[in-house]
């Protein structure tokens, strides 16, 4: 028989004979702290049914952060979910993993013979792009002030597909940003011509990024490179690189594709810091980033604090402090338990389907794809020969280092019979990545000319919305200023796209195209501005 609450309103309490949590009347406040709580089961339930209002991360193709991790990470991460990456002292050995996976992805990154790499785990890529951005501005700043000249000017170059990551820190911390237009012409990202004519004595620095986020193209980093040379040999000014690999960083180093042959990391001594996200194709779940240095001498000294806390002494050079250390576990235990061939496997596969799902969408017809990782890599492209058939030089030091790390981890844990094995290379086939353009699995498209031509009326930001309806999340937008007259669908193929979701989003697509080519007008205008309402105004506060 359930109890009374006692109230002077002689609710009910939560527990009924049903033992459902929604016999509870209590008055539950959203935008103000209720006076004395509520039931947690009918909280949870609350809370639980607003969130089903959300879309499935598995089907929200329109992001590149994995949503993905097996039973044992699951154990890892809720294990160590309490404990704060602001607490080294107290928490030695998650820091000592944190310093290896910065050690592994120093070598992965081609870090050269007498360089000592440090770097960090950050928040995410931002805070990454952030930090490497400011190391330019200081050692810029060192620089001017050591000739005798002003550092009231700084400038940044990068395209106008960087993410927005990039504008807030030339925004956050006083430098000019100069965005250069992209075209087709530069497949979308930073043009080195434009660089050759926008860079000055203020220059700090240049944010090339490996996979631009609109069409998964690399920037031609070392392209950029020469030129900034060049540059250097005429003006005796030295501008550096950081490379935003936010995805790429953890798809160019295992594919046999690359980058195309092209030189993108440490193995350039302009590059001078990279970043990459974990949570993307790092294959953790949010939120962990990574910015390495080449060497410690590009880490300015004045942006390391030492710190006296908790009773120990300890380094820190990020702008967050308390924040989670699961995530880094995680990251340490896919790169031990995956190796070099298993991430291979893994973004291999992805960029299989990539290309299967851009080769149907353009045997239809109706669609072209504006990615390029399905087309033929070139045949004077410098990789022909050499990306196909053998890893390069950086790649075997980075398996290497995988190596040692996983034989080092696995030396005291021979007998585990509760451990899932690690996978076996992937079965060698004819068709690699390396016979395609290099990039991310990231697949951009639009409607064809022809098409447009023949069914004015139908709207691409229609087929977003249609595919919504099936619980598809995959968005329709311009590309960056300077082409932002094309419209774009993208879908991005992570880890968790198998071949049956890939071959439903297809039919799909097709379905929605075919009923919107069936009908001579479609009005959603209701739709639309019911969505724009959603975006803009949201709940009012109450």
């Amino acid at each position: 028989m359930p109890s009374q609450s006692g109230s002077s309103t002689g609710q009910t309490s939560h527990l009924t004979p049903f033992s459902t949590p929604y016999a509870s009347q209590r008055d539950i406040p959203k935008y103000r702290i209720s006076e004395n709580g509520a039931p947690g089961d009918t909280v949870y339930e609350m809370i639980k049914d607003e969130l089903d209002l959300d879309g499935r991360p598995n089907l929200n193709v329109a992001s590149f952060v994995d949503t993905y991790l097996d039973d044992h990470a699951q154990k890892l991460m809720a294990e160590n979910m309490s404990k704060n990456l602001a607490d080294n002292d107290e928490y030695p050995a998650m820091l000592s993993i944190a310093n290896r996976c910065v050690s592994i992805l120093a070598h992965l990154w081609g870090v050269q013979k007498g360089d000592k790499a440090v770097g960090a785990p950050t928040v995410g890529s931002s805070e990454a792009v952030h930090l490497g951005g400011l190391a330019m501005k200081r050692r810029w700043q060192e620089r001017r002030r050591a000739q005798g000249k002003d550092t009231l000017r700084p400038n940044i170059i990068m395209g106008a597909n960087a993410q927005v990551a990039l504008l807030k820190f030339a925004r956050y911390f006083e430098v000019e940003a100069r965005v250069l237009p992209v075209s087709e012409k530069s497949n979308f990202c930073l043009d080195p011509d434009l660089v050759r004519e926008n860079i000055d004595e203020n220059t700090i620095g240049v944010f090339a990024i490996l996979g631009s986020t609109y069409t998964g193209h690399y920037e031609p980093v070392e392209t950029i490179s020469k030129l900034l040379d060049e540059y250097e040999e005429k003006t005796g000014v030295w501008i550096p690189i950081h490379v935003d690999a936010a995805s790429g960083g953890f798809v160019a180093p295992f594919t046999y594709a690359g980058t195309g042959g092209w030189k993108w990391n440490f193995e350039l001594p302009r590059v001078v810091s990279i970043n990459t996200s974990g949570h993307k194709y790092g294959l953790v779940t949010p939120g962990v980033g990574w910015i390495v240095w080449r060497d410690q001498s590009y880490l300015p000294k004045d942006l390391v604090f030492e710190l006296h806390y908790l009773g120990g002494t300890e380094e820190s050079y990020t702008l967050n402090f308390s924040r989670p250390g699961a995530q880094i576990i995680v990251q340490y235990y896919n790169l031990i338990h995956l190796g070099f061939q298993g991430y291979r496997e893994i973004v291999e596969n992805c960029l299989a389907n990539a290309r299967i799902l851009s080769k149907s969408l353009e045997a239809t017809g109706w669609y072209t794809c504006v990615s390029g990782i399905h087309r033929p890599a070139p045949a004077n492209h410098p990789s022909s020969t050499a990306v196909a058939t053998a890893a390069s030089d950086v790649a075997h030091r980075a398996k290497d280092a995988l190596t040692s790390a996983a034989a080092a981890t696995t030396a005291t844990t021979t007998n585990n019979p509760g451990g899932s094995p690690a996978p076996a290379a992937p079965h060698q086939t004819a068709e690699t990545s390396a016979a395609y353009v290099a990039g991310l699995p990231v697949v951009s498209f639009r409607f064809t000319d022809e098409f447009r031509r023949e069914y004015p009326h139908i709207q691409q930001e229609t087929v977003s919305l249609l595919l919504r309806a099936r619980q598809w999340i995959v968005p329709n937008y311009a590309l960056p200023p300077g082409e932002g007259q094309t419209e774009i669908l993208r879908v991005v193929v992570r880890v968790s796209m198998s071949f049956d979701l890939l071959d439903r989003l297809v039919a799909d697509l097709v379905q929605v195209t075919e009923t919107l080519m069936q009908r001579d007008e479609v009005d959603l205008s209701v739709l639309q501005e019911q969505r724009r309402r959603r975006r803009s105004v949201g709940d009012s506060v109450g």
